[in-house]
């Protein structure tokens, strides 16, 4: 097949028929896809992070984070057996003798689309997991990230046939014509308002979904807590990536006592990371495009700058901005800032914090600070929320046993290491019986015994 001469449901229906032929289902396969993976990324690590700078300005090291899934490939490889073992459950007493499992199997020819802050990680994380679970993927990268879109491209062409794997480039249009063709599974990471229009087309074909979307993630600070280290991982998450981070931090809930305090250690971090200037800083990002910068200086007036503020728009440059006197009806609280504009708000009693967070649709993420364990157990138990973190911000997305998704509507389903594997397999019940022992009292005519039996059972 050549890539410009299929349509979308045309790339389909080959990669339906090599799913029909069943090769994708062994072990064998699975695993030497995975390692072809591997090895293909490995082999490119510095065109990646050159691929990343161009398209965000990302400093090497936060490039880094996006070649993690490689160890997300080796956790898939080393775990791929375990993952495909039948698990087996009791079949209860009323079906003696007989044996109860529950066998994954793949869904089929599944949709990855991608977004843009992430371009890389965001496309390949989820792809490891179609991979491990048997099935055909069809990936769509975000065209607003076009040097790492043209870089997966050549990857993913380079190592399968488009039967198997096949990527395709493009915009609207082609998300549109994806859209409206069946899948057996939608994975889509992107905003809220997309991921309407992702469900409501899934919805006219049957087609489940999983959505990784985001939110306004809340950042509650206590009065007890090491105030340094709070800031300085507070400065770090919200930053990295000049703020497009899906979990950075949103926004800071701090107690008036000390939030004069966390202001002056921000500060002092915001100096520490990236210099007087900022905009010279080989460690700070740039915004995606000029929309985007549009809307996030449009947000700066949003309260009073107390650090940053300052623009650029040629170069997609915003300063990592700290904005005081901001209240719950600002601008800058109405939507995902999903930028470096940090709005600090304050709160006198943590009954007051946890009603403002939850006055809010669900988010994707929550930090809170603090070493006392009661207002921990207030924080886990009274909100709600896609991963929650104490006394960290973003690494929760490491931890390959941990769950990744959200809540609400911050998103549906999650991935990451064994849930990656079950999100795109369905998990068959197959109950066995024997011959032997079949006894007749579940046969017409039934017996009023019977009846007082169970009755009685039940109900113990």
């Amino acid at each position: 097949m050549t890539i410009t001469s299929y349509s979308v449901q045309s790339f389909v229906d080959e990669q339906r028929k090599f799913f029909a032929s069943g090769v994708t289902k062994s072990y064998d396969f699975r695993l030497q896809q995975l390692k072809k993976l591997k090895e293909a990324i490995a082999l490119r690590q510095d065109k990646i992070l050159e691929a990343l700078h161009q398209d965000l300005g990302k400093p090497n090291l936060e490039g880094c984070f996006e070649l993690a899934v490689i160890s997300e490939i080796s956790y898939a490889i080393k775990n791929l057996k375990k993952w495909m073992k039948p698990k087996r459950v009791s079949a209860g007493i009323e079906n003696f003798p007989a044996c109860a499992k529950i066998h994954s199997e793949p869904l089929g020819v599944v949709l990855i689309i991608g977004p843009w802050n992430y371009p890389f990680t965001l496309m390949i994380s989820p792809l490891i997991g179609a991979i491990a679970s048997g099935n055909c993927a069809m990936l769509k990268p975000s065209e607003i990230a076009p040097h790492t879109s043209a870089l997966l491209t050549e990857l993913i062409r380079d190592i399968f046939p488009p039967e198997y794997i096949c990527i395709q480039e493009g915009g609207v249009e082609l998300a549109q014509e994806l859209l409206a063709t069946k899948f057996d599974h939608i994975f889509f990471t992107g905003g809220t308002k997309i991921g309407q229009i992702v469900m409501e087309a899934a919805a006219k074909q049957l087609t489940p979904v999983t959505l990784e979307l985001g939110g306004k993630s809340p950042c509650i600070v206590d009065k007890e807590t090491n105030l340094k280290i709070t800031a300085k991982r507070i400065t770090w998450g919200k930053f990295i990536n000049a703020g497009q981070t899906c979990i950075a931090p949103d926004y800071i809930l701090v107690h008036q006592a000390i939030k004069q305090e966390l202001i002056q250690e921000i500060k002092q971090c915001i100096h520490d990371f990236f210099g007087d200037s900022p905009a010279q800083s080989p460690d700070f990002a740039r915004i995606i495009n000029h929309k985007q910068f549009d809307r996030l200086e449009q947000l700066l007036d949003s309260g009073n700058i107390i650090v940053g503020g300052k623009t650029d728009r040629e170069n997609k440059y915003i300063a990592p901005t700290v904005l005081d006197n901001v209240t719950l009806n600002s601008p800058v609280m109405a939507e995902e800032i999903f930028g470096p504009i940090m709005p600090i708000l304050e709160y006198t009693t943590l009954d007051e914090a946890i009603k403002i967070v939850n006055s809010k649709p669900k988010p994707l993420a929550l930090y809170f600070f603090s070493t006392n364990s009661d207002n921990k157990k207030r924080i886990l138990h009274e909100t709600s929320s896609g991963g929650l973190c104490f006394n960290e911000t973003i690494m929760q997305v490491g931890v390959k046993d941990l769950p990744f998704g959200g809540v609400g509507d911050s998103g549906i389903g999650a991935y990451h290491g064994k849930t990656s594997f079950d999100t795109f397999s369905h998990q068959k019940a197959v109950l066995s019986r024997f011959f032997w022992g079949d006894l007749d009292w579940r046969y017409a005519p039934y017996s009023e015994k019977m009846v007082n039996f169970f009755k009685k059972m039940y109900t113990k």
